[in-house]
Protein backbone atom coordinates (compact mmCIF):
# COMPACT_ATOMS: atom_id res chain seq x y z
CA UNK A 1 0.00 0.00 0.00
CA UNK A 2 3.03 2.32 -0.07
CA UNK A 3 3.05 3.19 3.63
CA UNK A 4 6.72 2.45 4.26
CA UNK A 5 7.62 3.98 0.90
CA UNK A 6 5.83 7.23 1.74
CA UNK A 7 7.57 7.41 5.12
CA UNK A 8 10.99 6.86 3.54
CA UNK A 9 10.42 9.46 0.83
CA UNK A 10 9.05 12.03 3.29
CA UNK A 11 12.12 11.73 5.51
CA UNK A 12 14.83 11.82 2.82
CA UNK A 13 16.23 14.40 0.44
CA UNK A 14 14.83 15.03 -3.04
CA UNK A 15 17.69 13.18 -4.74
CA UNK A 16 16.67 9.86 -3.14
CA UNK A 17 14.68 7.67 -5.53
CA UNK A 18 12.55 4.62 -4.71
CA UNK A 19 11.84 1.43 -6.64
CA UNK A 20 8.72 -0.41 -5.42
CA UNK A 21 7.86 -4.03 -6.29
CA UNK A 22 4.61 -5.93 -5.88
CA UNK A 23 3.06 -8.86 -7.73
CA UNK A 24 -0.49 -7.60 -7.05
CA UNK A 25 -1.50 -5.05 -9.72
CA UNK A 26 -4.28 -3.59 -7.57
CA UNK A 27 -1.89 -3.07 -4.66
CA UNK A 28 0.51 -1.32 -7.05
CA UNK A 29 -2.26 0.98 -8.28
CA UNK A 30 -3.22 1.90 -4.71
CA UNK A 31 0.41 2.50 -3.79
CA UNK A 32 0.83 4.73 -6.85
CA UNK A 33 -2.07 6.86 -5.66
CA UNK A 34 -0.60 7.19 -2.19
CA UNK A 35 2.81 8.12 -3.60
CA UNK A 36 1.51 10.77 -6.02
CA UNK A 37 3.20 13.63 -4.09
CA UNK A 38 6.56 11.93 -4.78
CA UNK A 39 5.79 10.98 -8.39
CA UNK A 40 9.13 12.04 -9.91
CA UNK A 41 11.07 10.04 -7.31
CA UNK A 42 9.13 6.78 -7.60
CA UNK A 43 9.33 3.83 -9.99
CA UNK A 44 6.86 0.97 -9.49
CA UNK A 45 7.20 -2.44 -11.09
CA UNK A 46 4.93 -5.48 -11.04
CA UNK A 47 7.40 -8.13 -9.94
CA UNK A 48 8.21 -10.53 -7.13
CA UNK A 49 11.10 -9.74 -4.84
CA UNK A 50 12.49 -13.14 -5.83
CA UNK A 51 13.42 -11.22 -9.04
CA UNK A 52 14.80 -8.24 -7.12
CA UNK A 53 18.23 -8.07 -8.77
CA UNK A 54 16.94 -8.35 -12.35
CA UNK A 55 14.17 -5.81 -11.69
CA UNK A 56 16.60 -3.35 -10.10
CA UNK A 57 19.11 -3.65 -12.94
CA UNK A 58 16.35 -3.20 -15.54
CA UNK A 59 15.41 0.04 -13.74
CA UNK A 60 19.02 1.25 -13.92
CA UNK A 61 19.85 0.51 -10.27
CA UNK A 62 23.22 -1.08 -9.55
CA UNK A 63 23.38 -0.34 -5.82
CA UNK A 64 20.85 0.55 -3.10
CA UNK A 65 21.21 2.55 0.10
CA UNK A 66 18.33 0.71 1.75
CA UNK A 67 15.95 -2.15 0.99
CA UNK A 68 12.75 -2.99 2.89
CA UNK A 69 10.95 -6.32 2.54
CA UNK A 70 7.50 -6.20 4.16
CA UNK A 71 6.22 -9.77 4.13
CA UNK A 72 2.66 -11.07 4.32
CA UNK A 73 -0.46 -9.32 3.06
CA UNK A 74 -1.86 -5.84 3.63
CA UNK A 75 -5.00 -4.95 5.57
CA UNK A 76 -6.61 -4.01 2.25
CA UNK A 77 -5.95 -7.48 0.84
CA UNK A 78 -7.35 -9.10 3.98
CA UNK A 79 -10.46 -6.95 4.18
CA UNK A 80 -11.41 -5.87 0.67
CA UNK A 81 -9.66 -7.88 -2.03
CA UNK A 82 -12.34 -10.64 -2.08
CA UNK A 83 -9.70 -13.20 -3.02
CA UNK A 84 -10.12 -15.50 -0.05
CA UNK A 85 -7.47 -14.09 2.30
CA UNK A 86 -10.02 -13.44 5.05
CA UNK A 87 -12.04 -15.96 7.02
CA UNK A 88 -14.64 -13.37 8.05
CA UNK A 89 -16.95 -13.77 5.04
CA UNK A 90 -17.62 -16.14 2.15
CA UNK A 91 -15.20 -15.62 -0.71
CA UNK A 92 -13.72 -17.83 -3.44
CA UNK A 93 -10.75 -19.90 -2.25
CA UNK A 94 -8.20 -18.03 -4.34
CA UNK A 95 -5.47 -16.51 -2.10
CA UNK A 96 -3.18 -15.61 -5.01
CA UNK A 97 -1.22 -12.40 -4.51
CA UNK A 98 -0.53 -12.47 -8.25
CA UNK A 99 -3.93 -12.97 -9.92
CA UNK A 100 -2.20 -14.45 -12.98
CA UNK A 101 -0.44 -17.20 -11.01
CA UNK A 102 -1.67 -20.70 -11.92
CA UNK A 103 -2.29 -22.20 -8.46
CA UNK A 104 -5.33 -21.23 -6.37
CA UNK A 105 -6.05 -22.21 -2.78
CA UNK A 106 -8.99 -24.34 -3.97
CA UNK A 107 -6.74 -26.29 -6.34
CA UNK A 108 -4.15 -26.87 -3.62
CA UNK A 109 -6.68 -27.92 -0.97
CA UNK A 110 -8.65 -30.18 -3.28
CA UNK A 111 -5.69 -31.98 -4.85
CA UNK A 112 -2.93 -32.45 -2.30
CA UNK A 113 -2.73 -35.67 -0.30
CA UNK A 114 -3.69 -35.46 3.36
CA UNK A 115 -0.09 -35.91 4.53
CA UNK A 116 1.19 -32.99 2.43
CA UNK A 117 -1.66 -30.76 3.60
CA UNK A 118 -0.80 -31.56 7.21
CA UNK A 119 2.85 -30.71 6.51
CA UNK A 120 1.92 -27.31 5.07
CA UNK A 121 -0.33 -26.47 8.04
CA UNK A 122 2.39 -27.48 10.48
CA UNK A 123 5.36 -25.84 8.74
CA UNK A 124 3.76 -22.61 7.52
CA UNK A 125 1.05 -22.15 10.15
CA UNK A 126 2.56 -23.63 13.33
CA UNK A 127 -0.85 -25.32 13.60
CA UNK A 128 -0.91 -27.84 16.49
CA UNK A 129 -3.98 -29.58 15.03
CA UNK A 130 -2.54 -29.86 11.51
CA UNK A 131 -3.28 -33.56 11.04
CA UNK A 132 -6.87 -33.29 12.24
CA UNK A 133 -7.53 -30.28 10.02
CA UNK A 134 -5.96 -31.95 6.97
CA UNK A 135 -8.14 -35.02 7.56
CA UNK A 136 -11.25 -32.81 7.78
CA UNK A 137 -10.33 -30.98 4.57
CA UNK A 138 -9.93 -34.23 2.65
CA UNK A 139 -13.20 -35.57 4.06
CA UNK A 140 -15.12 -32.41 3.02
CA UNK A 141 -13.73 -32.04 -0.50
CA UNK A 142 -14.35 -30.30 -2.79
CA UNK A 143 -13.93 -26.99 -0.95
CA UNK A 144 -14.94 -23.91 -2.94
CA UNK A 145 -15.20 -20.97 -0.52
CA UNK A 146 -13.52 -19.56 2.56
CA UNK A 147 -16.58 -20.58 4.55
CA UNK A 148 -15.97 -24.21 3.49
CA UNK A 149 -12.40 -24.02 4.82
CA UNK A 150 -13.47 -22.37 8.09
CA UNK A 151 -16.09 -25.10 8.58
CA UNK A 152 -13.45 -27.80 8.05
CA UNK A 153 -11.15 -26.20 10.63
CA UNK A 154 -13.94 -25.79 13.17
CA UNK A 155 -14.98 -29.41 12.74
CA UNK A 156 -11.43 -30.58 13.42
CA UNK A 157 -10.25 -28.39 16.32
CA UNK A 158 -11.76 -29.17 19.73
CA UNK A 159 -13.73 -26.18 21.02
CA UNK A 160 -11.66 -26.22 24.20
CA UNK A 161 -8.61 -25.37 22.07
CA UNK A 162 -10.20 -22.31 20.44
CA UNK A 163 -8.47 -19.06 21.40
CA UNK A 164 -10.22 -15.83 22.32
CA UNK A 165 -7.26 -13.89 20.96
CA UNK A 166 -7.09 -15.26 17.42
CA UNK A 167 -9.64 -16.91 15.15
CA UNK A 168 -9.47 -20.70 15.08
CA UNK A 169 -8.75 -20.65 11.32
CA UNK A 170 -6.01 -17.97 11.39
CA UNK A 171 -3.07 -20.38 11.22
CA UNK A 172 -4.68 -22.49 8.50
CA UNK A 173 -5.41 -19.49 6.28
CA UNK A 174 -1.89 -18.17 6.76
CA UNK A 175 -0.33 -21.53 5.89
CA UNK A 176 -2.45 -22.03 2.76
CA UNK A 177 -1.73 -18.50 1.53
CA UNK A 178 2.01 -18.97 2.02
CA UNK A 179 1.93 -22.27 0.13
CA UNK A 180 -0.17 -20.92 -2.75
CA UNK A 181 2.25 -18.01 -3.27
CA UNK A 182 5.45 -19.98 -2.50
CA UNK A 183 6.37 -17.23 -0.05
CA UNK A 184 9.15 -18.95 1.94
CA UNK A 185 11.08 -19.90 -1.20
CA UNK A 186 10.65 -16.41 -2.65
CA UNK A 187 12.12 -15.00 0.57
CA UNK A 188 15.08 -17.40 0.45
CA UNK A 189 15.82 -16.24 -3.10
CA UNK A 190 15.33 -12.53 -2.36
CA UNK A 191 17.56 -12.12 0.70
CA UNK A 192 20.96 -12.82 -0.91
CA UNK A 193 20.02 -10.58 -3.85
CA UNK A 194 19.06 -7.77 -1.48
CA UNK A 195 22.34 -8.07 0.41
CA UNK A 196 24.38 -8.04 -2.80
CA UNK A 197 22.61 -4.89 -4.06
CA UNK A 198 23.57 -2.81 -1.03
CA UNK A 199 26.16 -0.04 -1.00
CA UNK A 200 28.75 -0.34 1.76
CA UNK A 201 26.92 1.03 4.80
CA UNK A 202 23.57 0.22 3.21
CA UNK A 203 20.95 -1.78 5.08
CA UNK A 204 18.23 -4.29 4.31
CA UNK A 205 15.27 -4.48 6.72
CA UNK A 206 12.81 -7.37 6.78
CA UNK A 207 9.46 -7.33 8.56
CA UNK A 208 8.09 -10.84 9.02
CA UNK A 209 4.88 -12.10 10.60
CA UNK A 210 5.57 -15.81 10.93
CA UNK A 211 8.16 -17.72 12.94
CA UNK A 212 9.23 -19.75 9.90
CA UNK A 213 9.91 -16.61 7.87
CA UNK A 214 11.80 -15.06 10.77
CA UNK A 215 13.97 -18.20 10.98
CA UNK A 216 14.81 -17.88 7.27
CA UNK A 217 15.81 -14.24 7.76
CA UNK A 218 17.84 -14.98 10.91
CA UNK A 219 19.75 -17.87 9.35
CA UNK A 220 20.47 -15.96 6.14
CA UNK A 221 21.68 -12.89 8.01
CA UNK A 222 23.89 -15.00 10.28
CA UNK A 223 25.36 -16.81 7.27
CA UNK A 224 26.18 -13.47 5.64
CA UNK A 225 28.13 -12.45 8.74
CA UNK A 226 31.24 -14.09 7.31
CA UNK A 227 30.84 -12.29 3.97
CA UNK A 228 31.13 -8.65 5.05
CA UNK A 229 27.69 -8.10 6.61
CA UNK A 230 26.39 -7.75 10.17
CA UNK A 231 22.97 -7.92 11.76
CA UNK A 232 22.36 -4.77 13.81
CA UNK A 233 20.65 -6.53 16.74
CA UNK A 234 20.92 -10.17 17.83
CA UNK A 235 17.16 -10.33 18.44
CA UNK A 236 14.36 -8.93 16.24
CA UNK A 237 12.56 -5.74 17.18
CA UNK A 238 8.87 -6.25 18.00
CA UNK A 239 6.00 -3.75 18.31
CA UNK A 240 5.36 -1.96 21.58
CA UNK A 241 2.09 -2.43 23.45
CA UNK A 242 0.73 0.91 22.24
CA UNK A 243 1.35 -0.05 18.62
CA UNK A 244 -0.43 -3.39 19.06
CA UNK A 245 -3.39 -1.61 20.64
CA UNK A 246 -3.57 0.77 17.68
CA UNK A 247 -2.97 -1.98 15.11
CA UNK A 248 -3.65 -5.51 16.43
CA UNK A 249 -2.36 -7.06 13.20
CA UNK A 250 1.12 -5.83 14.13
CA UNK A 251 1.25 -8.12 17.16
CA UNK A 252 3.33 -10.82 15.45
CA UNK A 253 5.63 -8.50 13.47
CA UNK A 254 9.40 -8.94 13.80
CA UNK A 255 11.98 -6.59 12.30
CA UNK A 256 15.56 -7.61 11.51
CA UNK A 257 18.15 -5.33 9.86
CA UNK A 258 21.38 -6.29 8.07
CA UNK A 259 24.14 -3.80 7.26
CA UNK A 260 26.82 -4.17 4.58
CA UNK A 261 30.25 -3.53 6.09
CA UNK A 262 32.59 -4.12 3.14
Amino acid sequence: MGGHAAAVLASTSADIRLLGLDVDPEALARAAGRLTPFRDRVTLRRASFRDLAATAHAAGIDRARAIVLDLGVSSYQLDEAARGFSFQGEEPLDMRLDPDAPLTAAALLNRLPEEKLAGILHEYGDEPHARRIARAIVRRRPLATTADLVAAVRSAVPRAAWSRRIHVATRTFQAVRMAVNDEPEALRQALPQAAELLHVGGRVAVISFHSGEDRIVKRTFRALGSAGYAELEPSPLTPRDDEVRANPRARSAKLRVLERLT
